[in-house]
């Protein structure tokens, strides 16, 4: 009886000790789940959003006079001029282009017209004329039978293109008579002045004294000269005239090369260099046809 009666004294003093520890740890679930008087969590950190929302508005532009009134960066305005330089500059290379695309075209064409030939077997260019020399003698295209001309329309007033192109033949005389003596010979250089209103034979000698001593120079009546024109289409016009009354005539500028019976060989533009010519003069003067 005694040691049961010590058995159940030492139970319940074991469970009341389990009790008192268990309790405690039933107060504290309690206590966390009611919200009472525990203190309440540490607040969470700043998220990333709102440093950013204060860095923005620490660093905000104004978005005024940029057509953009909602800040988005894309604005409804071009932030460049309506012209650049680049832009600028393909203009400039396109209108070179086309310049030089039809300069070529118009000497092609003239080539072309130039090279027509007619149902007769000959060119449907040039024909008689005749003018007078700087002696005042009667001169005809008969007066050139037996040799091959270089014929060229131009004016003594002509303050670049013809005394260029008359400098020209007389480099192409040169080379001839240093690598073709033979040839050289065979070839008149002939000069036509188109404005005979003012070069008169006096102002056509001033003039030949500054070009190759081979050269023929020509004028005549306006009605000679403008017929002759006619027959070759060149191309001739009178510029307005200044307050003193000078003025420029604008014409062709070609150089007509005929053979030795007075008909046309060949024509030079402008494009063509010294080299250029004399291969072609060389080419038509030997030419040795085949039958």
């Amino acid at each position: 009886m005694m040691l049961g009666t010590a058995a159940s004294s030492s139970s319940r003093g074991l469970i009341r000790k389990l009790g008192s520890t268990r309790l405690p740890i039933v107060a504290t679930c309690a206590r966390s789940n009611s919200g009472g008087s525990s203190s309440a969590p540490p607040p969470p950190p700043p998220s990333n959003a709102g440093a950013a929302a204060a860095s923005s508005v620490k660093y905000a532009k104004t978005t005024a006079g940029t057509g953009d009134p909602e800040g988005s960066g894309a604005t409804g305005f071009s932030t460049r001029g309506p012209v650049t330089w680049p832009a600028l500059g393909l203009v400039a290379i396109a209108a070179a282009s086309a310049v030089s695309y039809y300069k070529i075209e118009r000497e092609r064409r003239l080539e072309n017209a130039m090279g027509k030939i007619v149902s007769t077997g000959k060119p449907a260019i040039g024909g008689p004329w005749s003018l007078v020399d700087l002696d005042g003698n009667l001169v005809t295209n008969e007066s050139f039978k037996g040799k091959w001309t270089l014929l060229y329309f131009g004016f003594a007033r002509c303050p670049d293109i013809c005394p260029s192109e008359m400098v020209k033949i007389g480099k192409v005389m040169d080379t001839l008579e240093k690598e073709h003596p033979k040839l050289r010979g065979q070839i008149q250089p002939i000069f036509v002045s188109i404005d005979p209103a003012r070069d008169s034979l006096k102002a056509l000698r001033d003039y030949a004294k500054d070009f190759h001593p081979s050269y023929v120079f020509l004028t005549g009546a306006p009605q000679q000269v403008q017929a002759m024109a006619k027959k070759y289409r060149v191309y001739m016009s009178k510029a307005d005239e200044t307050e003193d009354g000078d003025y420029l005539v604008d014409h062709s500028i070609v150089v007509y090369f005929h053979d030795e019976t007075g008909d046309i060989a060949d024509c030079f533009t402008q494009s063509m260099r010294p080299s250029d010519i004399v291969e072609k003069v060389v080419e038509r003067v030997t030419f040795v046809p085949t039958y």
